[in-house]
């Protein structure tokens, strides 16, 4: 088993909605307001409308749920699902969440993303498994998606 690159992606985030404590934990939504994705074999715009559907448990990690449209250069619509983790050290994440620059490399942020789309052009994307690397910045998130091979 090996990765390949697929395509790299900012999405752009409006600010977060705050739920507060329920009952699996403290409820998040962060709305997507759009982005690029940049890749050999996928590339175009993020389409506003989706979002982030958080849970930060009680151990800290946030529980990551994200939805949105990509809309490709030649005018393909792709649906993707993409859930994961993100966590580390309490200080790190306090920065994070107070919008600073903060390096990767001291986090963990992995996803696993889905696709579906009803386009021939790209429907080898509904037969595959990817997993992506992420990075949070403030008001946006960007992630490196790999096809599993």
């Amino acid at each position: 088993m090996n990765l390949q690159p697929l395509f790299r992606a900012e999405i752009t985030l409006a600010a977060a909605q705050e739920l507060g404590e329920a009952p699996h934990g403290r409820r998040r939504i962060i709305p997507i307001t759009g982005g690029r994705v940049s890749g050999e074999r996928v590339s175009g715009r993020v389409l506003p409308g989706g979002a982030d559907w958080q849970v930060v448990r009680a151990d800290g990690v946030a529980e990551l749920d994200a939805r949105y449209t990509i809309e490709t250069a030649d005018g393909a619509l792709i649906y993707v699902a993409n859930r994961g983790v993100r966590h580390g050290p309490a200080e790190v994440i306090r920065r994070l969440a107070a919008g600073e620059p903060v390096d990767p490399a001291l986090y963990y942020m992995r996803t696993t993303p889905w696709f579906e789309t009803g386009d021939a052009r790209y429907g080898w994307l509904n037969r595959m498994v990817c997993v992506a690397t992420g990075a949070r910045r403030a008001a946006a998130v960007e992630l490196e998606v790999f096809e599993v091979k």
